[in-house]
């Protein structure tokens, strides 16, 4: 199966022509999407990380009474620890991760402009392995500070106390212990993670994008309605396919257990000790979380990237819709 490649039909033989309203764009979907999923995005990490105690106990139930724990104890403002380090990575994030795809679907087009669906994956692929030199601090420094009111209130009911810390002081703490390096704990998982979830979701987007009617013009393109709900479906889908590896790459990246939690010393032992410990449900735990948070996100990215709003920020013009 093959598909025109929408980098043609907007930059035809120079794929940098467009680069830095690419980048503007990613930034403003960005930004807008954290601001509006955050909370949610609190609450899936604080359920991936809550481990089953001994005789079946642990804090939350569900999403909802996370949620409901959550802002009863910490507040509005405390559901959104961490959101100013997603807030300030999240544009470079999504620019390496937009225009990589571009970029390398454009590479994989064939002369007759058709892009065979393996290409699609491969330049998705891609797209996310380039992505995680942004992704893994970003993911790292934010799922402390998500995670933090989780592990004090485990702290508390055991009488201890937890020292607070900020994203800043943990970025501190981590470099001149371990250098840069220590930034990137979890690469491997968050890798495993970025592809897989860019190789289901990239071309399922072309493919879904492809379907709906276009615009009426001579871009070729879909109109920006059916390029929203083709972003919703797509990250969705692909939000619960790779749920399991996100499971693992949080449970990697918290740097803070809770009284009586379990270490991982890499992907292979969090698998088998989630798996003996837990059983196979807990792959899934916050996949509803995440897959209205990713959902959102991506249409919302899709969105603002289809309609253009950096082009008409900046005065370039683009074809109407």
């Amino acid at each position: 199966m093959q598909f025109k490649s929408h980098v043609d039909q907007q930059f035809p033989g120079r794929i940098g022509v467009g680069l830095v309203p690419k980048i503007v764009n990613g930034g403003i979907a960005g930004i807008i999407g954290v601001s509006c999923v955050f909370p949610l995005d609190l609450v899936k990490t604080r359920l991936q990380n809550q481990q089953i105690g001994p005789n079946g106990e642990k804090m939350y139930k569900n999403m909802f009474d996370c949620f409901r724990k959550t802002y009863r104890a910490e507040g509005y403002f405390g559901m959104y620890r961490g959101s100013a380090v997603n807030i300030l990575l999240i544009t470079p994030e999504k620019a390496i991760k937009l225009t990589a795809n571009d970029y390398f679907r454009h590479k994989f087009t064939t002369s007759d402009g058709r892009l065979p669906i393996s290409s699609q994956m491969l330049a998705g692929g891609l797209a996310g392995a380039f992505q995680i030199i942004v992704t893994t601090p970003m993911e790292l420094l934010k799922i402390q500070m998500q995670d933090a009111g989780r592990v004090a209130a485990q702290a508390k009911l055991a009488g201890k106390v937890v020292e607070k810390a900020s994203a800043t002081k943990i970025a501190q703490q981590l470099l001149r212990e371990k250098g840069i390096i220590g930034l990137y704990k979890g690469i491997g998982a968050t890798g495993l993670r970025d592809v897989t979830f860019s190789i289901v979701y990239f071309p399922m987007f072309a493919m879904c994008n492809e379907l709906g009617p276009r615009r009426k013009d001579s871009s070729g393109e879909a109109v920006f309605w059916w390029s929203f709900l083709s972003g919703l479906a797509s990250g969705s889908f692909a939000a619960l396919f790779v749920n399991p590896l996100d499971v693992i790459k949080t449970r990697l990246q918290a740097l803070k257990k809770a009284d009586g939690e379990k270490e991982f010393k890499g992907i292979a032992d969090c698998i088998t000790k989630t798996m003996k410990y837990e059983g196979p449900t807990a792959f899934f735990k916050g996949g509803l979380c995440r897959m209205i948070v990713i959902a959102p996100l991506f249409g919302i990215a899709q969105m603002v990237y289809f309609l253009g709003v950096a082009e008409t920020l900046m005065g370039i013009k683009t074809s109407q819709y």
